[in-house]
């Protein structure tokens, strides 16, 4: 048996662009993909802290230290240039896998979608959750 975890995440990023008529996508700045873990092509969760939309699309690597978040596509219709946005990776693992998985988190600065802090989950101080 295999379950879905949470793997890495980008969260609180701002939205600095948005283009309706690129074939889709969120392009996302290379330092922001490489801190978080998630790579480049990669499927992801959007979910825009704003309106609640949540989607599903891959990641394309933006300029490094550019601070690009690029709605493309039919993604653009649900957010907007200024809107925050958490980017979620998943990967499936075994049982035994998960228990000793540790999501890393990406806290973004606010103004300028710099990495502000990057840490890894510290699944061990919640041993009741680890379904033993």
């Amino acid at each position: 048996m295999t379950v879905t975890m949470f793997r890495g995440k980008i969260h609180r990023a701002r939205v600095t662009e948005a283009d309706l008529h690129y074939e889709g996508s969120i392009t996302i700045d290379s330092h922001l993909l490489k801190a978080s873990g998630i790579l480049a092509y990669e499927k992801v969760q959007v979910v825009n802290v704003q309106n609640g939309a949540r989607l599903e699309t891959y990641t394309i690597p933006g300029e490094g230290g550019s601070g690009v978040i690029k709605m493309n596509g039919p993604a653009a219709r649900l957010a907007t240039v200024g809107d925050q946005v958490i980017v979620i990776a998943y990967a499936e693992m075994s049982l035994d896998e998960a228990r000793q998985h540790t999501p890393r988190v990406v806290i973004v600065n606010e103004d300028a979608n710099t990495v502000k802090d990057a840490f890894f989950l510290d699944v061990s101080r919640h041993p009741d959750a680890l379904g033993g």
